[in-house]
């Protein structure tokens, strides 16, 4: 139990040292918005598997309460990370951003993480628009399964990023939940982004 508390005060130290991040930005909207929710678990064994040990996490409710639609140009293209428990959530979420869900990709680990039914090994990136943008050229096209390392908890494989650019090049594109260096021609929206993201 002593343990336990240990681990639980270091966990709630790291989230208040993540403060909430900067308001969403109102400069301008964005073609092509990529999205990784903190995504909140109900269900732990453990407390040393809460997803809070890496960063706070947002309810269903604070999330579909984010005006990403005001983020988004008229005809918009949205990518959105959900975990395959997640996946309902995930929809109801698009439909709450003002999307309309159209495909997916799917990442392929190389090493599976855990789980409660499966032991998880891929991910999914679910594609959705608003309005009428144009789908990219035919040889723009990526696969729909996506084959990458695993690399630290929650970092997504660098490759999406330029599947993105080639899918939409020269569109104003906007990361939402950022975590990591910023990328040339992206915005990074989140309170892990680094500075100096700005197009």
């Amino acid at each position: 139990e002593a343990k336990a508390e240990i681990r639980r005060a270091a966990r709630m130290e790291k989230v208040a040292a993540l403060s909430a991040p900067a308001p969403l930005p109102k400069d301008r909207k964005y073609a092509v918005i990529l999205a990784d929710p903190p995504w909140r678990y109900e269900y732990i064994e453990t407390e040393s598997r809460a997803i809070e040990n890496q960063y706070p996490t947002m309810s269903m409710e604070e999330l579909c309460a984010l005006d990403v639609m005001g983020l988004a140009t008229t005809d918009a293209v949205l990518f959105l990370w959900v975990t395959n428990p997640k996946l309902a959530e995930g929809l109801k979420l698009i439909q709450a951003w003002g999307f309309d869900y159209r495909t997916n990709m799917v990442w392929v680990k190389d090493q599976p993480g855990m789980g409660y039914y499966v032991r998880a090994q891929h991910e999914l990136l679910l594609i959705a628009k608003r309005g009428e943008l144009p789908v990219p050229e035919a040889s723009d096209r990526p696969l729909s399964v996506i084959q990458a390392p695993r690399g630290k908890h929650s970092a997504k494989p660098a490759i999406v990023y330029k599947l993105v650019d080639r899918m939409y090049p020269n569109l104003p594109k906007l990361e939402l939940f950022a975590r990591g260096a910023a990328r040339e021609g992206w915005l990074q929206w989140g309170n892990e982004a680094e500075s100096g993201n700005a197009l």
